[in-house]
Parts: C-alpha cells; sequence; structure tokens
C-alpha cells in the first residue's frame, strides 16, 4: 500500500506530465512561407495580391504619360481600401502591402496619409522653435500627391457539406487628384477551395 507521501508525489508526476502534453507549442516559419490554415484572408494574399496589382499598374499608359507632361514621377498617396467582405481583414496591413510596392518599383514617389502627416507637422512646428537653423525644416514645402489609390474588398461564399468556395475579389482605383479622372482600376480575384472546414 502506498503511503499518502508517495501517492502525494505520484499525483503530482502524473498532473505534471498531463499539463506538458498540453503546452502551446510554437514553430517558427518563414515569412515568405505559404501557410493557409482557416482558408481566410491572410498575409500571403495582402502580400501577393498588392504586388501583382501594383506591378500591373506600373506597366500602364498613365506613367508614361504623367512623365511626359510632367518631366517627372508621379507622388500617389494610398488612400481608403474599404472591406466589404464577409470576413475581418486589417486592411491596414494590405495598404501597408500596397505602399510598398509602389517604393519598390522605383517608378512613383509615395505621399504620406494623413494620419501620417498631422505628426510630421508637429515635429516640424516644434523644430520651428527648438531646432537649429542649419537643421530646421520650413514649412509649406510639402510634396502633394497627383494620384490617390483607393479600393475594396469583396467576398463570396458557396458551400455544402464539408466543402466551401471563398471567393475574394479586390477592385483598385488610381484617381488623378486635380481632375477626378480614374487613370488605371485593376482588379484581382482569388478563389479558395477549403474541404471539412467548420463553416461560419
Amino acid at each position: 500500500m502506498l503511503n499518502m507521501k508517495t501517492g502525494t508525489v505520484l499525483l503530482i508526476g502524473a498532473l505534471a506530465l498531463t499539463l506538458g502534453g498540453c503546452a502551446t507549442q510554437v514553430k517558427r516559419v518563414g515569412v515568405e512561407q505559404v501557410k493557409d490554415l482557416s482558408g481566410d484572408w491572410n498575409d500571403t494574399d495582402s502580400r501577393l495580391v498588392s504586388e501583382e496589382m501594383i506591378r500591373d499598374s506600373m506597366s500602364r499608359p498613365w506613367i508614361d504619360n504623367h512623365e511626359k507632361k510632367s518631366n517627372k514621377a508621379p507622388a500617389v498617396i494610398v488612400g481608403n481600401v474599404r472591406n466589404l467582405s464577409h470576413e475581418h481583414i486589417n486592411t491596414r496591413t494590405f495598404i501597408a502591402d500596397l505602399e510598398r510596392a509602389f517604393v519598390n518599383s522605383g517608378r512613383v514617389e509615395v505621399v504620406a496619409s494623413k494620419a501620417e502627416r498631422e505628426g510630421i507637422r508637429a515635429e516640424r512646428a516644434d523644430m520651428d522653435l527648438n531646432a537649429s537653423e542649419a537643421s530646421r525644416k520650413e514649412m509649406g514645402n510639402e510634396t502633394g500627391a497627383d494620384y490617390m489609390l483607393i479600393g475594396t474588398i469583396n467576398s463570396i461564399i458557396d458551400a455544402t457539406e464539408g466543402e466551401q468556395i471563398r471567393f475574394y475579389q479586390v477592385d483598385l482605383t488610381l484617381v488623378s487628384i486635380a481632375d477626378n479622372r480614374k487613370v488605371w482600376t485593376g482588379q484581382k480575384k482569388l478563389k479558395k477551395d477549403i474541404k471539412e472546414a467548420k463553416f461560419r
């Protein structure tokens, strides 16, 4: 017969093994690795769609027309991208991916967003009072955007028992700020076949 002390030790050991088996395990994966767990819109979708759509926009006539007319690269600001899909999508990461793709193209200048400009203007105002004359940056020298990129993300779900098709459509439009002309429109479609999913 086990004494009370031995029984307590065995119980604690068994409990430790049980809890250890249920512990969360974390494994680092490369950020470029495709890992589609739920079928939802994810970081890979955001990156690939933004790169492909900006690459398409850079191959269209609007950019050459602008350069011929003004003898300089166009300045672009990424505006609102509305999520009209069935799921929560963090559009801020998608906007950041669009900005990165624009910058990396080397063909356009990207202007800071409204929120970013407010912080920069506050810093410039503080600099006006406290920075040396040689390092001070004057007000009124900002680069104005020539074009604004706006868009939407939509989705359609078609589901039956044990299988689901998720369709995503991203529409982007580049608009001339001077006269509201749409100089480029792009569309990217994604379709995902998900089997044995727990449908929402």
